[in-house]
Formats: C-alpha cells, structure tokens, sequence
C-alpha cells in the first residue's frame, strides 16, 4: 500500500537501488575495458615483431649495399668485405633469432599473465555480483520494514487526529451548551 508518506521513502531506496547497480555495472565495464586492452597489446605484438624484423633487415640490406660500393670502389678489398659481410649477417640472424624468441617469451608471459587475471577478475566479478545481490535483498527488506512502519505510523497519526477531532468536537458541544446555559 502506497500512500502520500511511504512514496518519498519507496523512491529514495529505488534511487538507492539503482545507484547500486550502476556502479556494480561500472566495475564490470572497468575489467571489460582492461581485459580489451590487454587484447589489443597481444594483438599488437606480431606487427611491431614484423616491423621490427624489417627494420633490422633493412639496415642489413643497407650495410650490404655500403659493402658492395666499398668492394667495388677498393680492388682487392673482397675478401675482408666478404668476412665483414659474413660477420654482420650472422650478427643479423642471431639478432631476429633472439629478437623472435623474445616476442615469443613476452607474448607468452603475458597470456599466462592476462589469463591469471581474467580469472582472478572472474571470479572477483562473481563475489560481487553475489555481494550486491545480497545487499539487494537487504535493502528490500530495509525498505519493506521501512516503509510498514510508515505507514503504521502514518495509521496512527490519522486515528489521533481522528481523536483530536472527535475532542474538539466535544469542547465545542461543551462550549456551546456552556453559552447557552449562561444566556438563559
């Protein structure tokens, strides 16, 4: 039952109810939103591993074309480019063997890492959600409690003023009778 004094109350613990989940709502956007980042670094480690690679083969290619112009330019300097150019391109092939490994480690430790925390975050989530739920409940009741004894008060504010009426109908009758009693 509703009435003039309970839908102030039944209002404010709705607005309360609803703030509730809101931020319920907002926590799980927040873990949605990092565990998206978390995606969007491990999608982004094969291109910046390409790009990386090419730069490093680039930059072999370019010593390659400085030691072809040294060689052609400088007769009799073939052999000693030639071992510079062994040299820099098992330098080269070590560099994005390790360079590889590395992503490969680091891609790896960080899905192990994103998954610890997608399930720790999981399950976190759910002893919330299960908290708020609780909370929920409690509050409901809060506000049935709240709004019976309301109303219970609001009954027995009406019955006095009821009485008070009945009573200031009495003074009144008494009153009148008194008047006329001292007329007469």
């Amino acid at each position: 039952m509703t009435n003039a004094y309970t839908t102030p109350i039944t209002t404010a613990f709705e607005m309360q109810r609803a703030s509730i989940k809101q931020s319920q709502q907002a926590v799980q956007q927040s873990i949605d939103f990092q565990q998206s980042m978390s995606d969007a670094i491990v999608d982004s480690l094969d291109s910046t591993e390409s790009a990386q690679q090419r730069g490093v083969e680039m930059s072999q290619t370019l010593v390659h074309s400085y030691l072809d112009a040294v060689e052609s330019s400088m007769p009799g300097s073939s052999a000693a480019v030639e071992e510079l150019r062994s040299a820099l391109d098992e330098q080269v092939e070590f560099l994005i063997e390790n360079h590889s490994e590395s992503f490969d480690t680091f891609e790896d430790e960080w899905a192990e890492g994103t998954q610890a925390f997608d399930d720790l975050s999981g399950d976190w989530v759910s002893a919330i959600d299960d908290q708020v739920d609780l909370l929920i409940e409690a509050h409901e009741e809060v506000e049935d409690q709240s709004v019976e004894a309301v109303e219970e008060m609001s009954s027995q504010v009406e019955n006095l003023q009821d009485q008070l009426e009945e009573v200031q109908e009495q003074v009144k009758e008494v009153q009148e009778e008194a008047v006329d009693v001292v007329e007469e």
